[in-house]
């Protein structure tokens, strides 16, 4: 791409966290610099990344005066992912920043795309895009945003989004205490509750290269997710009162579905059929996204190269 022709979003700085992350964050850094509208800032938040290669290619980027686009590398012990996007915005000046895990990768037109959808909705608090997962997973996965009563039964948006500086300072920021994942979702509901009306937009297009990788914290965290599940609720329980009807309806609609699924491939294996029924290959072929659906592709996926065992094979049944 030739830089000379994109243009700068004055209104926008990345933030960027790191942690042991190697050659990966450098894509990160050159995907952000591939931006048809750049951002004013990349802000690369290292929480105490101890391996040796990690830290000389964070002191590559930081010297290199041939990046097209501002850096600054903030370094900080070792606090989790929620503390490091906290610092890393607290040091943003613009009206909104982008948030970028550091072994993610975006596609070229998505800061044009993902903040012209907040220009042009005062409602909206943050806005991102589908995701085109690579890796042990290689599908086009699409999270649907939504208001306060979709966030309520899933996640319904990336961790790599953009979002408005003045509501993350209302709400209060990322929760530092979640340091076994669902921090995203939580954060979301948060600033859902600070605007009345709040929306969380989504671009209909696959713009996030999102890495899988049996180890990832999206895979390990659904071990803890009723645990963190039932932390989110007692922390928003008004917001679950108040839409206790629709949260109730929201997760049998996903039970029931998967039920319907479940009985497709038992169906479809008992008539004496090779392969996946026509449900379960929909489903590896878009994955739901914020309700495990993604973490349980990204395991089979892994199972099927001999990387992984499911969780069917990890838990006896009682």
């Amino acid at each position: 791409m030739n830089y000379d022709e994109c243009y700068i979003a004055e209104d926008v700085e990345a933030v960027v966290t790191s942690y042991n992350q190697g050659v990966m964050i450098r894509e990160a850094v050159d995907s952000l610099c591939g931006q048809t509208m750049q951002p004013a800032r990349i802000i690369i938040v290292d929480d105490g990344s101890t391996d040796e290669e990690s830290i000389g290619i964070l002191k590559d980027i930081e010297m290199d005066g041939g990046i097209s686009v501002p850096v600054t590398v903030l370094r900080q012990s070792n606090g989790g992912v929620a503390s490091a996007r906290n610092a890393g915005i607290g040091q943003a000046r613009t009206p909104m920043v982008l948030v970028l895990d550091g072994d993610d990768r975006l596609n070229p037109s998505y800061i044009e795309q993902v903040s012209m959808l907040l220009r042009q909705n005062a409602s909206m608090v943050a806005a991102s895009s589908w995701l085109h997962t690579f890796g042990v997973l290689d599908v086009e996965v699409r999270p649907g945003g939504g208001t306060i009563d979709a966030f309520l039964v899933r996640n319904c948006c990336p961790a790599t989004h953009i979002l408005r500086r003045k509501i993350w300072e209302r709400c209060g920021g990322y929760d530092e205490s979640m340091r076994s994942g669902f921090e995203d979702w939580e954060f979301f509901l948060s600033m859902l509750e600070t605007v009345p009306g709040a929306q969380i937009g989504i671009a209909e297009e696959a713009l996030i290269g999102y890495r899988t990788a049996p180890a990832s914290m999206n895979v390990k965290s659904m071990d803890k997710r009723l645990e963190l599940m039932g932390y989110i609720i007692e922390k928003h329980k008004d917001s679950y009162q108040s839409h206790l009807k629709e949260a109730i309806l929201g997760m049998e609609s996903i039970a029931m579905e998967r039920l319907y699924g479940w009985e497709g491939q038992i169906c479809h294996t008992m008539d004496g059929k090779e392969g996946l029924s026509q449900a379960s290959g929909n489903f590896m072929e878009h994955p739901s996204y914020g309700d495990g659906g993604m973490a349980a592709a990204v395991r089979i996926a892994s199972f099927d190269s001999g990387a992984c065992v499911p969780a069917c094979r990890r838990y006896p049944e009682k």
